[in-house]
């Protein structure tokens, strides 16, 4: 009983800091979903340093020095506590980020996380060694139940009902309960009598696994690891930015664990390999049929049922190749090694090897070769079956890589994602025009005719509530401007002679791409100045700017960045305007509703607030705004009135956001 309540334990913080420490250096990053991805990468490799450490100590010491050993570094992982990392370790703007977010992760939690993540192949071993003949497969079972309820309860009940402080606070005591029972426990085992284990029915206990072995292992846990960060990062870039999707995928993955290593015979390959088929099929048809890209229930429904099937396959494969427990610990350092390797290949190889995400055709590929060698036993017709699916899934892969580049004309990958310019028409004709798009959310657009270039579209044209913002100063000389969010810089168009126009953007090819791709910025008037790094951090170093209007034009994307809207950000942004200055936050969302969320922080600063909704007849590019200011005066000018202001809809039953608190789920339309 002990032995699995403390396994639980331990997973269940393992999994719950995930999403905890994500969240705290989220706002320094840029709330870009790439950081997320960055603490998996960390998360996956630091599951391999514990087991390999589990691995190490149970095969090279004695009972009684590695409970001595690991009771050291349980009394030096509480001394660490809590585990929120320093206000030192905010980003200047200049750093790279993946190394910068692995450096950070490794100091605040790193030795707290790698106790945790030893604790399931190392109370395995202890458990074989006090209990011997018992079957210990099952407590990683139990280990993935406790990963999968901290997993959802994480969106759902702790982030909702606790403060940033009181979660790092929550943590740290449950984390003190566990060490207290693993220590108790490493000193059971080291002085329980030694016992002879006896030999598992079909297998020999002695016999040590080969090299073919090993392999197999770690083919299995990288392709399901692959697939699982594949499939979120297509269901999150390509067909719904919505936050918190990715819970999703994980969710499936781990679920797929629990069933396979549960013991109870819920995989069984001769009907799992149809399945496999079918899915894989069903995966391959929505990559290459982009008609049904935007189809949000359909999308959903085939990649993360293929997803659970696919990781189905190749975790209850994993079971059925498990070894004797003697050699648990080598094999759970196998898994864990092949989910880093998977991590390492989609968060560090892909973005680096590739200009879009590819990888979701290959791990398919991969998919589709490890079925046909498993199955390839089962029967003549499996055999041929799959086989077929091996081509069928190069040829697909390969012809969603051409049809991806249609008519694109530039195409960029980093850490924060694919970034694309497609190109429209010819030169000459009226319609041609160059579009920028992050994953399927287009971030501007320009008309190249000479007599149109210079025309501000989509979400910024003049009906727009940033249009009117803009066209109520006209009568005035020499306007500052600033705008979190370059994109494709359209809002240089309005710059007059006189203007100053300061664009912030936490992405250095976003700049690149404006200039060069782009031509708002070159044939603007205004004076143009051009800021990288995280908005809201250079806004805090910088004396205050004194914009008559500040655009806040981040969070139409995949994932939003929830430090740009709250009661501190807009304090931030207040101190940078003019007192009778317009703070405009571009909410535009299909699947996020922030428009009270806005009001109320302009409630909190005791400041006004109108919501500027339209839809433009020109493009059909709908957009919606929400203007602030201290100055009533200045939400009442002609321009403002005409494009349709109203009052804003405010929820008094929801709290503030704040930078130690926000709810994502609560506003999801």
């Amino acid at each position: 009983m002990f032995y699995a309540a403390t396994i639980f334990l331990s997973s269940f913080l393992l999994f719950l800091v995930q999403p905890l420490l994500a969240r705290l250096i989220l706002p320094w990053f840029g709330g870009t979903a790439a950081v997320w991805t960055t603490c998996m990468l960390f998360f996956q490799s630091m599951l391999l340093a514990g087991y390999a450490y589990a691995h190490a100590t149970n095969a090279r010491l004695a009972p009684r020095a590695q409970a001595l050993l690991h009771t050291v570094l349980l009394a030096a992982a509480l001394a660490l506590l809590p585990i929120a990392p320093a206000e030192g370790w905010k980003p200047r703007g200049d750093e790279e980020p993946v190394r910068h977010i692995l450096l950070l992760l490794t100091v605040a939690v790193g030795l707290p996380y790698l106790l945790l993540s030893a604790t399931s192949p190392l109370l395995q071993a202890w458990f074989t060694r006090v209990r011997p003949g018992a079957n210990p497969y099952r407590l990683f079972a139990i280990s993935n139940l406790a990963s999968l309820l901290a997993l959802i309860g994480y969106p759902l009940a702790v982030e909702p009902l606790l403060a940033n402080r009181q979660q790092v606070g929550f943590w740290s005591g449950l984390f003190a309960v566990f060490a207290l029972l693993c220590a108790a426990l490493s000193w059971q085992a080291a002085t329980a009598a030694p016992a002879q284990v006896a030999p598992e029915p079909g297998s020999d206990a002695q016999a040590r696994p080969r090299r073919g072995d090993y392999l197999l292992w770690l083919a299995l846990s990288a392709t399901g690891s692959v697939l699982l960060l594949a499939v979120t990062n297509h269901i999150t870039q390509n067909v719904a930015s919505i936050p918190l999707l990715w819970l999703a995928p994980l969710t499936l993955y781990l679920l797929t664990f629990i069933l396979a290593f549960e013991g109870r015979g819920w995989y069984r390959p001769e009907l799992a390999w149809s399945f496999v088929l079918v899915w894989i099929g069903g995966m391959l048809w929505l990559l290459v049929d982009t008609s049904h890209q935007f189809d949000l229930w359909l999308q959903l429904g085939v990649y993360l049922s293929g997803l659970f099937v696919a990781c189905l396959f190749c975790h209850g494969e994993l079971y059925r190749a498990r070894p004797p427990a003697r050699h648990l610990t080598a094999f759970y350092l196998t898994i864990s090694a092949g989910g880093a390797l998977g991590g390492v290949l989609v968060a560090v190889v892909a973005p680096l090897a590739f200009d879009a995400y590819y990888e979701l055709g290959l791990a398919l590929v991969a998919l589709a070769l490890l079925a046909a060698v498993r199955y390839a036993a089962l029967n003549n017709f499996a055999r041929a079956a799959n086989l077929a699916m091996v081509m069928a899934s190069a040829g697909c892969a390969l012809y969603d890589g051409l049809h991806y580049r249609k008519d694109v004309r530039l195409s960029q990958r980093n850490f924060y994602g694919v970034m694309r310019v497609k190109e429209y028409g010819a030169p000459g004709e009226e319609n041609h025009l160059r579009r920028l798009l992050h994953g399927v959310i287009m971030h501007g657009e320009q008309y190249l005719d000479p007599e149109l270039r210079r025309r501000a579209t989509t979400y910024y044209q003049t009906s727009s509530g940033i249009g009117a913002a803009i066209l109520s100063l006209r009568e005035r000389g020499g306007n500052r401007i600033g705008v979190i969010g370059l994109g494709t810089g359209t809002l240089a168009a309005y710059g007059r002679k006189g203007d100053r126009y300061r664009f912030y953007d936490i992405n250095p090819d976003v700049i690149r791409v404006a200039q060069r791709e782009f031509a708002y910025l070159s044939d603007s008037e205004a004076t143009i100045e051009l800021v990288l790094g995280d908005a809201r951090l250079q806004l805090e170093r910088e004396p205050p700017q004194g914009f008559d209007v500040l655009a806040i034009d981040a969070f139409s994307s995949d994932s939003i960045p929830v430090h740009l809207i709250t009661r501190e950000a807009l304090g931030v942004y207040l101190r940078h305007t003019k007192d009778d200055g317009i703070v405009a936050f571009h909410v535009s969302n299909r699947f996020l509703d922030l428009v009270p969320v806005v009001a109320r922080l302009a409630q909190e600063h005791q400041a006004h607030a109108v919501l500027v909704d339209e839809e433009s007849s020109d493009d059909k590019t709908t957009s919606t705004w929400v203007l602030v200011s201290r100055d009533a005066g200045a939400l009442a000018r002609p321009e403002i009135a005409e494009a349709g202001a109203a009052e804003p809809e405010t929820r008094a039953d929801w709290r503030t956001w704040t930078d130690d608190y926000s709810n994502l789920v609560q506003i999801l339309k």
